[in-house]
């Protein structure tokens, strides 16, 4: 048996097989919607609106497809800037340094890189409201209590001095988010700090493109 792993292994490295597993046991936990919908003379077939919903599968959205050997057909949301997470996290890490502030990316569903502080984000879903302010393209500074002020993370309250946040957007489409906070309250965001997030945003939204 050792000498047929040691083959094995040969062939597949032991972290294949470990990512291998792991992808399994993803697709294991998948459960039945008892939902059932035919494919139309085009190939296309439509998602009920209530799982749309409830995965935040929004119009347009870009959606993956794995197969498997049973036959099984996938979808998975595809996330643009998730497939650079490792840049990302260095590029947080560099940003939280020069501003002096927490850096935090996100994709549209959950914070993927966070540096400088609130590492309880990381992997958190985002709010509603930051759905909303990225949406709309806006770039917007606020200060607690100001009307513009919106809690980032869906379920978590992040009680900060100071936020900012700007869409990522990649060839016409948005695909995340750059967000500096503050917690020192004597310590105003500004032209400075709005620059510094455009500059992340766009060099961000320009690896994607290439």
């Amino acid at each position: 048996m050792s000498h047929n792993f040691s083959m094995l292994s040969t062939y597949y490295p032991h972290s294949t097989i470990m990512e291998s597993n792991l992808e399994s046991r993803r697709f294991l936990d998948m459960k039945a919607t008892g939902i059932v919908r035919r494919i139309d003379d085009l190939g296309r077939i439509v998602i009920p609106k209530e799982i749309r919903r409830t995965l935040h599968i929004r119009e347009s959205d870009p959606l993956e497809i794995f197969t498997d050997r049973e036959g099984q057909v996938i979808l998975k949301k595809y996330s643009p800037i998730g497939e650079m997470t490792t840049f990302a996290r260095q590029y947080a890490e560099s940003l939280a340094q020069v501003s002096g502030h927490t850096a935090l990316i996100a994709d549209r569903d959950q914070f993927i890189a966070v540096a400088g502080g609130s590492k309880q984000l990381l992997n958190k879903a985002v709010s509603r409201q930051l759905e909303e302010k990225i949406h709309n393209r806006e770039t917007v500074i606020a200060a607690k209590g100001d009307r513009n002020y919106v809690n980032i993370a869906e379920d978590i309250a992040i009680d900060y001095a100071w936020q900012l946040i700007t869409p990522i957007i990649c060839e016409g489409d948005i695909i995340g988010s750059v967000i500096l906070l503050e917690n020192d309250g004597k310590s105003k965001m500004g032209e400075v700090e709005q620059k510094l997030a455009l500059s992340a945003a766009g060099f961000l939204g320009r690896q994607m493109e290439q």
